[in-house]
């Protein structure tokens, strides 16, 4: 079993900045990729940004030059920075984990979420 424990969300103002952090644990063998996806209220869930375990990453073009993601392999944890914060960033932001489990089966483990509010 593979748990994705968040934190860092909360309340912040328009033009603010915020670290979401991701740390996996469990039966892992080894994490491909890490991603960070969110969801507002009425809208499907989205992928923000992802990073490979080689170092690559996509971001959602919404969120270029203002949301950087990050990793640490050895600890199987994943960053995400968020700076200049808007209104429409305000979502619940979910952690994703690919990769093989220590059966050596498929892994794919989601958090639980952690909620982001940008408003004055």
């Amino acid at each position: 079993q593979v748990q994705l424990v968040e934190s860092g969300g909360g309340l912040v103002q328009p033009g603010g900045s915020l670290r979401l952090s991701c740390a996996a644990s469990g039966n892992i063998f080894r994490i491909n990729a890490m991603g960070w996806y969110r969801q507002a209220t009425g809208n499907q869930r989205e992928l923000v940004a992802r990073i490979r375990s080689g170092g690559s990453t996509n971001y959602a073009d919404s969120v270029k030059g203002r949301f950087f993601i990050s990793r640490d392999n050895a600890k199987n944890t994943a960053y995400l920075q968020m700076n200049s914060l808007k209104p429409e960033d305000t979502a619940v932001y979910y952690c994703n984990a690919v990769g093989v489990t220590t059966a050596l089966r498929s892994l794919d483990a989601w958090g639980q979420g952690t909620l982001v509010t940008v408003s004055s």
